[in-house]
């Protein structure tokens, strides 16, 4: 079911941007590492054993992608608040990000 953009108002805040900015990254990691990485570990092994390299800023820039793409839906939909809540919830994954690489 589509929300027109009258119902769709009543659901443009700041916060239900903001939750799964911070959530998705996590969760299309994990989804990424359980079904691409080639060595069969659990996610936080995994993530300990990747900390120091290259490689975990380049997982994690690509786990953001998946936001910028909520990013832009929500924007068109003129859901402003919606889609600054999920830019800045992917804001810490940009960070971190920048310091690995």
């Amino acid at each position: 079911m589509l929300l027109s953009k009258k119902n769709m108002k009543q659901y443009n805040h700041f916060l239900y941007g903001f939750i799964p900015g911070l959530l998705v990254p996590i969760a299309f990691m994990w989804l990424y590492l359980d079904k691409f990485y080639p060595i069969d570990l659990p996610f936080w092994e995994v993530i300990k054993q990747l900390y120091p390299s290259i490689l975990l800023g380049k997982i994690l820039l690509l786990s953001v992608i998946p936001n910028l793409g909520f990013v832009f839906i929500f924007y068109k939909s003129d859901s402003f608040k919606i889609a600054t809540g999920l830019l800045l919830g992917a804001m810490p994954y940009f960070i971190g990000c920048i310091f690995m690489l």
